[in-house]
């Protein structure tokens, strides 16, 4: 008979205290005071989604705008994102002023607010300025604008947060900065989707019973949720004033101990010769990108996504060349294969809505528990992202992007196990507990914190990395190059779906007659040719990457 080892048992226990120690307890030691004026704009993004409910039935109950208007009105309300270029480098130039651009976005965001508020408050008076309409379309084209300065900002803030030297003023050595920079980055999506939480949850108390209000009711709830909303501006600008305040702090330490003014410049940020000196390429062609987007937008073409998505990533990689002309060769190279392979990560393609019709038609999920699915997964995301910190500090991009395809290759499985009756044999042999439901739990569970971490690397790479005097610009850039992967990924569902059709049931509201079968058919092989797909797409980039740019950084 096998004899336990008391030995081997204490040993894998003293293993796993220090592995909880070395990748959960350490990032709280590590976490500084100068981290927390980045955070509090980043978390203010996050729980900016507070109103997304009550916008959404504001309109259907009193406004009477059409389904086709409310569209155009969401294209122009992306548009102020395609500015992020040109907004990052305006960052860069005005450096020392930077923090006075998030009095700028808080004072949009509160106007968009204050005016949504007095619509529910007191719409005749409102209405006899202006259209009630019109009024919602002003709020809604002034938020974005706001929120994207502050995004920008807060990119540069978090270069800031970290100390380059040590209290007694020497250099941090390069690892620990480049962790620290990691760090940082990590507990920026930390933030976000934070304040995606506390927006689930603020929604579940407001709403609570709501289908027992009045009208009076539920418009006095509307009300106090766009007053709680207030404090999204008044969050970032607190972030802002504790920046300076920790700034000024610092610099009265440093001059009593005898530095002076240029040293103190130097020690706690940039100095006169590292001021950004303007790149009429980035402004004129992060403008001409907005412009382009615009003008493709609103022309009605053939293939108009595919011919905005190709102009688009032309202009961003003639603007990352310009930008990157003047690193050295090594340096550019390994921010050309970093950017590349996330850039194919992020443009795997998903199912489109039929995976989802199919859950809820043939295997029961409900809204609540396809809530409940969500929440678990920016829940194990947080989790995720401090578990796996250290690894993606001291690591290269092509393993972790290696790691991370297989692994979610892998947790795909139970997904198509799903379609083909995975959940039935599961079910019958134990009992009905392990159902279709346990399955989709546990492997979100395991999913959900793998796809939400491959930016933080590049993002870590770029505060560390990236030329001084253009940082923001880099984020600004390089975010416009990734998020594009977002639309190719579109692009390459909306493909797929044409392939492999998949139709939900619908039904005449009149007569009640089935003008649509229901036809789940073609969705197993989309289901494998998905999963497929995000295997070979990464693991090719890798490869190529791998044989070009970072042949000789490795």
């Amino acid at each position: 008979m096998a004899q336990n080892n008391p030995a081997k048992n204490v040993d894998l226990v003293t293993q796993a205290r220090l592995w909880f120690d070395r990748n959960i307890l350490e990032l709280g030691r590590q976490l500084r005071m100068s981290y927390l004026p980045p955070l509090m704009v980043y978390l203010a993004a996050g729980i900016s989604g507070l109103t997304g409910i009550v916008g959404t039935f504001f309109v259907k109950e009193y406004l009477g705008l059409s389904a086709e208007f409310l569209a155009a009105l969401s294209f122009w309300a992306m548009l102020p994102w395609t500015l992020k270029m040109p907004v990052g480098h305006w960052v860069d130039l005005c450096w020392q002023h930077k923090n006075k651009l998030v009095y700028l976005g808080a004072a949009l965001i509160a106007a968009s607010l204050s005016i949504m508020s007095n619509l529910l408050a007191d719409a005749h008076f409102m209405a006899s300025i202006m259209p009630a309409e019109n009024w919602y379309v002003l709020a809604t084209l002034l938020a974005p604008i706001g929120y994207v300065i502050q995004d920008t900002v807060a990119d540069a803030m978090t270069v800031e947060a970290v100390p380059r030297y040590d209290a007694q003023g020497r250099p941090v050595s390069e690892a620990e900065s480049h962790l620290a920079h990691t760090t940082m980055q990590t507990l920026g999506r930390v933030a976000i989707i934070g304040g995606t939480m506390l927006v689930a949850a603020a929604n579940v108390s407001f709403f609570s019973g709501v289908e027992a209000m009045s009208v009076a009711d539920k418009a006095a709830t509307y009300l106090r949720i766009y007053h709680w909303a207030m404090l999204v501006p008044l969050i970032s600008v607190a972030g802002v004033a504790l920046a300076a305040y920790q700034r000024h702090q610092r610099a009265t330490e440093l001059a009593a101990r005898g530095y002076e003014f240029e040293d103190i410049d130097r020690l706690l940020g940039r100095d006169d010769t590292q001021l950004t000196q303007v790149n009429w390429w980035i402004l004129g062609g992060g403008l001409g990108f907005a412009l382009f987007a615009l003008a493709m937008g609103l022309a009605n073409l053939p293939y108009n996504a595919e011919i905005v998505f190709a102009g688009s990533l032309a202009i961003v990689l003639f603007l990352i060349r310009r930008l990157t002309c003047d690193l050295d060769e090594r340096a550019r190279n390994r921010l050309y294969g970093t950017a590349f392979v996330i850039f194919a990560f992020r443009a795997v393609p998903g199912t489109g809505a039929g995976e989802t019709w199919w859950m809820i038609d043939e295997l029961g999920f409900d809204q609540q528990f396809l809530s409940k699915l969500s929440l678990l997964t920016s829940s194990l995301t947080l989790l995720g992202m401090f578990i796996f910190r250290r690894f993606m500090a001291e690591r290269p991009i092509t393993y972790i992007i290696a790691v991370l395809t297989l692994a979610l290759g892998l947790l795909y499985l139970p997904n198509i196990g799903l379609y083909y009756g995975l959940h039935e044999w599961t079910a019958a042999h134990s009992g009905g507990m392990v159902d279709a439901r346990f399955i989709a739990l546990f492997d979100t569970a395991l999913e959900s914190p793998l796809g939400q971490i491959a930016m933080i690397p590049m993002l870590a790479w770029i505060a560390h990395s990236a030329p001084e005097r253009l940082k923001a610009t880099y984020f600004a850039v390089m975010a416009a190059f990734v998020n594009l992967a977002l639309s190719l990924s579109q692009l390459l569902t909306k493909l797929l779906n044409q392939w492999f059709v998949v139709t939900r049931e619908v039904r005449d509201a009149a007569s009640g007659a089935v003008s649509v079968p229901a036809d789940y058919s073609e969705l197993g092989i989309l289901l494998i040719c998905v999963m497929l797909l995000g295997l070979a797409m990464p693991l090719l980039a890798i490869v190529i990457a791998n044989r070009t740019f970072l042949a000789e950084t490795r």
